[in-house]
């Protein structure tokens, strides 16, 4: 287990230092990244933490975190109970974290935000209540987001690239930007069935 905290101060409030998750839904298959840079101020304090995992039943949910880790774990095992309550309905399991995020006094206090996704849809979730999915099917939290956003952006309008082939390449641009972002960078990804698979 990688249990490293962030230090959260007032602006930084999430702790986002050391942390690119970026996401991407295109055709059949979706592909989610995670960097592995923890900071701690101005120091490297870890270079391959894994940020991005597999949830659910056989592994079928990616889940990202930006954040305190501890605190993003215990939000994973939340939303795994919201899953086994609400099986096969991650927008469902989505709402129902948030609503206890936002309003249980615990939870009130962790300090993380998450990307989950499986082969229909992606949210990102955050401690104010929000469960927002994306219009372009792509969702970047922590540091080096805007840079990994604006790269996938630009690499959706090239022909012939796969969401693994745009993740890969625009978390290599965040990396080169970011000063909290490294090249050590951890991909799932999921396909989707399509109609011929079902015959």
């Amino acid at each position: 287990m990688d249990s490293f905290h962030s230090a959260a101060s007032s602006h930084d409030p999430v702790g986002w230092h050391g942390t690119t998750i970026l996401c991407v839904r295109r055709g059949t298959q979706v592909a989610m990244a995670g960097d592995g840079q923890v900071t701690l101020g101005s120091t490297v304090i870890k270079g391959n933490a894994r940020k991005v995992r597999r949830i659910g039943p056989s592994g079928s949910i990616l889940a990202g975190f930006a954040g305190a880790t501890a605190d993003a774990f215990t939000l994973l095992e939340r939303l795994e109970a919201k899953l086994e309550r609400y099986p096969n309905q991650l927008e469902r399991a989505c709402v129902e974290l948030a609503k206890d995020w936002r309003t249980d006094r615990y939870l009130r206090r962790l300090e993380a935000m998450m990307a989950v996704a499986d082969t229909e849809h992606s949210f990102t979730l955050t401690g104010n209540g929000d469960v927002l999915e994306p219009e372009d099917g792509i969702i970047a939290i922590g540091s080096g987001g805007n840079y990994a956003l604006s790269a996938a952006r630009a690499l959706l309008t090239v022909d012939g690239l796969g969401a693994e082939d745009i993740v890969t390449r625009a978390m290599k641009i965040a990396g080169d930007i970011c000063v909290y972002t490294n090249h050590s960078v951890r991909i799932e990804t999921l396909e989707a069935k399509s109609a011929g698979d079902h015959a």
